[in-house]
């Protein structure tokens, strides 16, 4: 776009990126910020027709490998939020580490998303006797219920995916579609009979990804860290 067509329309140059960002986004027309609660944006038609499509390939791609749609619920007793705590912790500093999660010590495991949760205390005028919490993410939740569903190696693999709205209290600048507090959210998880398919699993996911990229028209590079 020409500097005076973008200056006619309003538009900051890109160097003003909080300025420059927002306004690309209402002018796309792809959602309104505007709802009454920080970082939870509302969906406009040509914004959610684009998600909807992506949401198509996504689908096309688990049900090309075989994995099963499933939708967990939104809340989550208090008494697996540690279970989330330790789970996620310890992924994210195995992460930055470039370790085994079985590597770390109990003491390097830090808060995962206790402060990031929203809260579930009252049931009408009632107090819950055990709070919930919204579903920050779904491990713990789908993993509970693995335990349930696998008995045998017959039942292997597992293979499942949600795609739902997940919910974070982000305490930093909202910015839509780069941080919000309502997240439209796609995960897959799988369970497998041994090592061998946990890492077939891993190079399907890498192809499944790099497929996606590619009929959105993103460049993209796979690298094993």
């Amino acid at each position: 776009m020409a500097k005076h067509d973008r200056a006619k329309r309003g538009i900051p140059p890109k160097t003003e990126f909080n300025a420059w960002y927002p306004a690309i986004v209402e002018i796309a027309d792809l959602v309104d910020k505007r709802y009454p609660i920080k970082g939870m944006d509302v969906w406009k038609p040509y914004g959610w027709k684009a998600m909807t499509l992506i949401d198509g390939l996504t689908r096309a791609e688990m049900e090309r490998t075989d994995h099963e749609e499933y939708n967990f619920p939104v809340l989550i007793p208090e008494d697996l939020l540690e279970k989330e705590n330790r789970l996620v912790s310890r992924l994210k500093l195995a992460r930055e580490q470039g370790v085994d999660p079985a590597e770390l010590r109990i003491d390097e495991e830090e808060s995962g998303f206790k402060k990031e949760v929203y809260w579930v205390k009252h049931a009408g005028e009632n107090e819950l006797d055990v709070p919930m919490f919204l579903r920050p993410t779904s491990e713990t939740p789908m993993y509970t219920m693995f335990a349930l569903w696998v008995r045998s190696h017959g039942d292997l693999p597992l293979k499942t995916f949600q795609i739902v709205n997940t919910f974070r209290y982000e305490t930093k600048q909202t910015r839509s579609f780069i941080r919000v507090r309502e997240i439209h959210f796609f995960e897959a998880h799988t369970a497998h009979e041994n090592q061998a398919g946990a890492d077939a699993q891993i190079d399907e996911d890498a192809e499944i990804i790099q497929n996606l990229l590619h009929d959105l028209c993103f460049p993209a590079i796979i690298s094993r860290r």
